[in-house]
C-alpha cells in the first residue's frame, strides 16, 4: 500500500516552501525583496518623469493642479513603501556575493545600494518638506491625510524645492549607473547578478 504523507506533514513543507520563496537565500533574493525593489524602482523612475512633466505645465493647464497632487500622493506610497523595503532588508539578510565578483566590486555595490537608500530617503523627505511648507496636510487620493509636521525653516519651499530638484538628479543618475552595472554583470561578464534579482539564482 502506498505511503501517504498526512495532511500536517504536507502543510508543513508547503509553508516552508512559500517562507523560503519569500525570502533570501544564500544564492538569490527572496520574493519580497524582488517584489519591494521593482515597485520602489519603477515608482521613482515614474515620479521623476512625472515631475519633469508638470514643471512644464502652464497655470491654464488641467493638469497644473491635478499633477503635483498625484505626484505628492504617490510620493508618500512611495515613502511607505520605501520604509518596508529598509525594515525587511535589515530584517533579512542578503544573498552571497556572486563568486566571481572581485571583493572591490562587493564593497563598491554594498556602498552603492546604501548610498543610493539614503538618496531616496532624502528626495522623498524634501518633497514633503516641500509639500507641507504652507501649513496644509498632504492628501493621498482622499483617502487620507499626512499633517505637517515642519513649517518653521525659512524659505522652506524655495529650500526644499532645490535640494529636492539636485537630489533628485542624483538619484536618478546614480540608479542608471546601477542599471548598466547589473546589464554589464549579465552580458559581458555573464554572471547570475541580474537574475538574482528575479528571484533566481
Amino acid at each position: 500500500m502506498p505511503h501517504e504523507s498526512s495532511p500536517d506533514f504536507s502543510s508543513s513543507v508547503e509553508a516552508d516552501h512559500k517562507t523560503s520563496a519569500l525570502r533570501n537565500a544564500p544564492q538569490r533574493w527572496g520574493l519580497m525583496s524582488v517584489s519591494l525593489h521593482w515597485v520602489v524602482a519603477l515608482a521613482i523612475i515614474g515620479l521623476f518623469i512625472l515631475g519633469q512633466w508638470m514643471t512644464s505645465l502652464s497655470y491654464y493647464d488641467p493638469w497644473y493642479k491635478q499633477g503635483p497632487a498625484l505626484h505628492k500622493a504617490i510620493g508618500v506610497i512611495v515613502f511607505a513603501v520605501f520604509a518596508v523595503r529598509l525594515a525587511w532588508r535589515l530584517f533579512d539578510p542578503a544573498p552571497s556575493p556572486v563568486p566571481t565578483h572581485k571583493p572591490w566590486e562587493h564593497k563598491a555595490a554594498h556602498v552603492a545600494h546604501w548610498f543610493l537608500y539614503a538618496i531616496v530617503f532624502a528626495v522623498l523627505i524634501s518633497g514633503y518638506l516641500i509639500s507641507t511648507a504652507d501649513g496644509r496636510a498632504v492628501s493621498v487620493f482622499g483617502l487620507f491625510e499626512v499633517p505637517a509636521t515642519i513649517t518653521s525653516i525659512e524659505k522652506q519651499e524655495d529650500v526644499a524645492g532645490a535640494v529636492h530638484d539636485v537630489l533628485a538628479g542624483i538619484m536618478i543618475t546614480v540608479a542608471g549607473l546601477h542599471a548598466l552595472a547589473a546589464l554589464k554583470h549579465h552580458f559581458i561578464d555573464k554572471d547570475a547578478t541580474l537574475k538574482r534579482m528575479f528571484g533566481r539564482g
